[in-house]
């Protein structure tokens, strides 16, 4: 068997490393029209940071796993192709902001259809809104060469980036959607039979297409909702004085709740919960609900008014103002153990700080300076780029500086001499712990003017 997957992000990449990782008798092909990337991926220095992915990448790759721009060939003789492009939120048109720009998704379906040799089970592996797999069947079927057809299945992720190794290698269930017909059940089982080389067949679900489309946005919106219901406390416990930490835990015991996604902070980001949560927005308003639609959308207004709550305390805190004041960003990718800053609340809390003319020193041990400067909108020649300093440690960023913010949970961050950081901060010096790991009782001896997320 032969398998390819167009797209080598997030996604792609790390999870064909991990069907090639245990899967020796099949040959898996990456392809991607970038050459920065897949040269990324054959090079030592992969485009992902995730960990346990170098080791995984490295016992397969140059021998049943590889990573090409022929997308081309890759398609040709594949006989199982995944489709992991991005499908970002429109940013243009109709729907803007709300639906899924599914333009990749459609030229992937174009590709394969024009060179096709043969009959092929071709997988939606992107996030993408419900009945998509009609479109590409129509797609398919619409450009494809006489005597070939195409199953299409839906098996989307359901990865935790930062642990995404872990959750390929043993996953809490793995979806496959398809068409009930014998030829859908067949392909259904061809792809399920990949999967159970080493996963539990018990993890192994087998739906419709459209009940599979929609879990992915279902699981999204629901651990989204959780993290915004316990923000919404979290500004009740600072009102009132109770400890969000110490509500979290005590309901967290109900087995009916569960102690998952009920960590404060300073918001949720990363590639897609946001973006979910507005296509399923979206397709209840397509589909005449206009209240459920409300109900999700308030999800996302949720978290975005913890991050703005987080900056505008920084700037209250500091005497109501911030102009001209060295600001210290701990951490800015999204979450701990990733490189990425997808929809990272850092980036809205930067923007916020810097059209409130702060300067910004920043320090996180993944993210690369470049990607910190884009995200920011800031280029070193423009009066912003000259507000932002892009350190390599956390006492550089502290240096100097009137308050220090922790927007990423990466363990280090528990364990720096904060002690020698006070020395070397402007007084008051103050910490806003946006992701409540450091020790409060220890900063406060410490001399610092703390606030905490609920407390």
């Amino acid at each position: 068997m032969k398998i390819c997957c167009l797209g080598a992000g997030y996604v792609g990449g790390p999870t064909m490393a991990m069907i090639a990782h245990k899967c020796p008798q099949i040959t898996v092909t990456v392809a991607d029209i970038n050459e920065a990337r897949i040269a990324a991926w054959n090079s030592d220095e992969l485009p992902v940071f995730e960990p346990g992915l170098d080791e995984v990448v490295k016992s397969a790759r140059g021998k049943n796993l590889f990573f090409t721009t022929d997308k081309v060939a890759a398609i040709r003789e594949a006989d199982i192709i995944f489709v992991s492009v991005g499908t970002p939120t429109k940013t243009y048109g109709v729907d803007a902001g709300r639906a899924a720009d599914l333009k990749f998704v459609e030229l992937c379906a174009r590709d394969i259809a024009e060179h096709s040799d043969n009959s092929k089970i071709v997988v939606e592996k992107s996030t993408i809104p419900v009945r998509t797999a009609e479109s590409l069947k129509a797609v398919l079927n619409a450009n494809s060469n006489d005597g070939i057809s195409f199953q299409v299945l839906s098996n989307p992720e359901f990865l935790a980036e930062g642990t995404a190794i872990e959750d390929l290698n043993d996953p809490d269930r793995v979806l496959i959607g398809g068409e009930e017909t014998p030829e859908g059940k067949e392909a259904m089982e061809t792809l399920a039979s990949v999967y159970a080389t080493w996963i539990s067949r018990d993890k192994i679900i087998l739906t419709n297409l459209w009940s599979s489309e929609l879990s992915k946005l279902v699981a999204n919106a629901f651990l989204a909702q959780r993290i915004s219901s316990i923000n919404s406390i979290s500004a009740l416990c600072e009102a009132t004085g109770a400890n969000v930490d110490e509500v979290a835990s005590a309901i967290g015991k109900d087995s009916r709740i569960g102690p998952k996604f009920l960590k404060a902070s300073v918001g949720f980001g990363g590639s897609c919960f946001q973006k979910d949560l507005l296509n399923l927005v979206y397709l209840c308003e397509h589909f005449g609900l206009p209240e459920v639609a409300s109900y999700w959308r308030n999800v996302i207004g949720m978290n975005d008014w913890q991050k703005r709550r987080f900056s505008t305390k920084i700037i209250n805190s500091l005497f109501n103002t911030v102009n001209g004041k060295r600001i210290a960003f701990l951490g800015f990718a999204f979450k701990k153990d990733t490189n990425d800053t997808r929809e990272s609340p850092a980036i809205y809390v930067g923007r916020d700080l810097l059209e409130e003319e702060a300067n910004l020193a920043i320090y996180d041990p993944k993210v690369t300076p470049d990607q910190m400067k884009l995200d920011l909108g800031a280029k070193v020649e423009t009066d912003l780029g000259s507000k932002l300093e892009i350190c390599t440690n956390a006492y550089d960023a502290a240096k100097g500086a009137h308050a220090l913010a922790i927007l990423t949970e990466w363990d280090e961050f528990k364990d720096l001499d904060y002690q020698r950081i006070y020395d070397s901060m402007m007084k008051p010096a103050f910490v806003f712990d946006g992701r409540n790991i450091a020790n409060r009782k220890e900063l406060v001896d410490i001399g610092f003017e703390v606030y905490a997320v609920g407390r």
